[in-house]
């Protein structure tokens, strides 16, 4: 298994519900750009599960050297790579803050699923969940930068499954919704719309093993999202989201 993102509270409950429900891995990599946490999930799996995993440094402001994972091969991949930053308020008109919003949750990550993309083709075989986000489906003016670049990597997705279903490749792209993690501390979210990293893990593992293309992680979501998708710009346009 290939973890982008491996220090995310939702890929480590993933790695830890697909261990526990007896998926076998040769070895877990995990890529991060911070070594020292993820080595204690790394003891953390391997005390637990008797999982053997590799870390690996991967830091998507930096160049990468793609050479370095030439031997790395899985039939599954999950993607949780992931930055918020700064809201519209905050943020809008600071560049660095749009920039590293663009770069990790698309332009410089796009390239990396590429990678593996194509070793799974050449493998003809393989699943990659990648985790996008709810803000794509609609630019709303509370963060329509960390939206804009979701909904492109959301028809990136779209687009690679349909490019990759003949190969014997999946893709399925998941669409969390409201996350109790370390990411929205400090956020006011709403309870019922909120869904913890173990809730998260159990959906999307239920959503890979059926094969699904699109999964939103609390169903209400796809309901909120279908309105929010369908009321008319002169409305919309004029409401506080």
């Amino acid at each position: 298994m290939i973890i982008l993102g491996s220090n995310s509270e939702i890929a480590q409950a993933f790695v830890e519900k697909a261990l526990e429900s007896g998926e076998k891995y040769s070895t877990v990599f995990l890529f991060t750009s911070n070594k020292e946490t993820t080595e204690k999930f790394a003891k953390h799996i391997d005390v637990k599960y008797l999982q053997q995993s590799e870390i690996i440094e991967l830091d998507l402001m930096k160049e990468i050297d793609y050479t370095k994972f030439d031997y790395i091969t899985s039939n599954l991949l999950f993607c949780a790579t992931g930055f918020l930053g700064e809201g519209t308020e905050e943020g809008l008109y600071n560049n660095k803050n749009t920039e590293r919003i663009i770069d990790i949750n698309y332009a410089k990550l796009i390239p990396v699923l590429n990678f593996f993309a194509e070793k799974m083709e050449r493998q003809r075989t393989g699943t990659m969940i990648v985790l996008s986000s709810v803000a794509g489906d609609r630019g709303r003016q509370s963060n329509f930068i960390y939206g804009s670049a979701k909904a492109g990597l959301t028809a990136y997705l779209s687009g690679l499954r349909n490019y990759l279903f003949a190969k014997k490749v999946h893709v399925l792209t998941v669409k969390p919704g409201f996350m109790d993690t370390k990411m929205t501390e400090g956020l006011p979210l709403n309870p019922k719309l909120t869904a913890t990293p173990k809730q998260a893990a159990e959906g999307i593992y239920k959503a890979f093993k059926k094969q699904k293309n699109v999964a939103y992680v609390l169903p209400i979501w796809a309901i909120i999202m279908l309105i929010i998708r369908n009321i008319p710009e002169f409305i919309f346009k004029k409401l506080k989201l």
